[in-house]
């Protein structure tokens, strides 16, 4: 029988410790062949937002994201990001299950962003700057937390009322946008920004930054002295290369997929700055789903090996 399964039951099936081991075994997956997936498709809605369609197929499900994004919906108390996550058997085709999108977007890009923090910043790192104050900059505060033990965060936000209720939330500090960025260890950038808000000129040597917030052909949060004096890395280059303005402008070179660096199959960065440029795939929803569909099902087994080819 297909499943719906609504937000609070997905947030109750979803942890965020077998979330991050959901997303490097799907950056794998990704990055060593085993998954089918084109770059999404965006249709573009006069304006007032994006509709967009996210399909992939590998050996453990197949499934698409529909989701639309109305960045004016932030001064309406509606979500800026909603979406549906459908999945379906791998071996029958037949539908499994239905359900919301939104907690799993949120989530599976602040877990890949903790994987890229991980991977590529300094064990030692203490300061994080969170720029944004949405739901992305609370996920990510939670996500990173898992990987990094930081002694001080510092927020920075267009809107002063919501950069002290988050800081409020978290006890960080809030910072004017160049002091938050100078000396940290790691900066996430989550914000809707249409135009570059950090000046490379402010970063610490050795930082790691996650770019989280901007997506498309113009919109950029990181000016070229950011992009160009750090070593970047990304979830697909085909994605990247088409999605996203701060790559394709700054004309910076891609030096691995994530999912490489997890593999083995690039070896890490060693010294200077990092950059992890997050775009969102659809094999991070499908993989998350699939896993909220087992836990739902009541069972955490994998099901048995059908071989290396996507479905």
């Amino acid at each position: 029988m297909q499943r719906i399964l609504d937000q609070d039951e997905v947030a109750r099936l979803l942890s965020w410790e077998e979330l991050l081991l959901a997303m490097e075994k799907a950056l794998q997956e990704f990055s060593t062949g085993r998954v089918v997936q084109p770059v999404r498709t965006l249709l573009s809605l006069n304006g007032a937002g994006w509709f967009g369609v996210m399909p992939c197929a590998y050996r453990e499900a197949i499934g698409a994201k529909l989701v639309t994004v109305f960045p004016e919906n932030a001064g309406r108390d509606v979500p800026t990001h909603q979406a549906v996550i459908l999945l379906f058997s791998p071996d029958t085709g037949e539908p499994l299950c239905v359900m919301d999108g939104a907690l799993i977007t949120a989530r599976r890009t602040a877990a890949v962003s903790a994987l890229a923090t991980r991977e590529l910043s300094r064990p030692d790192s203490e300061v994080l700057a969170i720029l944004g104050s949405g739901v992305q900059a609370r996920t990510h505060f939670h996500a990173l937390g898992m990987v990094r033990q930081f002694k001080e965060v510092r927020v920075w936000s267009r809107t002063a009322a919501n950069a002290e209720r988050f800081a409020a939330e978290i006890r960080a500090r809030v910072m004017p946008i160049e002091k938050a960025v100078r000396d940290a260890d790691v900066v996430v950038t989550v914000t809707n920004a249409a135009q570059p808000i950090v000046d490379g000129n402010w970063l610490k040597p050795g930082v790691h930054i996650n770019a989280v917030g901007s997506v498309g052909p113009v919109a950029r949060e990181l000016d070229d002295t950011a992009l160009r004096s750090a070593v970047v890395v990304v979830e697909s280059r085909p994605a990247a290369e088409r999605e996203s303005a701060e790559i394709v402008q700054s004309g910076v070179r891609i030096y691995a997929e994530l999912g490489e660096i997890l593999a083995g199959l690039k070896p890490k960065p060693l010294g200077g700055n990092t950059l992890y440029k997050s775009l969102g795939i659809a094999v991070e929803d499908v993989a998350a789903a699939y896993l909220v569909y087992r836990k739902a099902a009541g069972s955490l087994q994998p099901p048995a090996e059908r071989g290396s080819d996507p479905a």
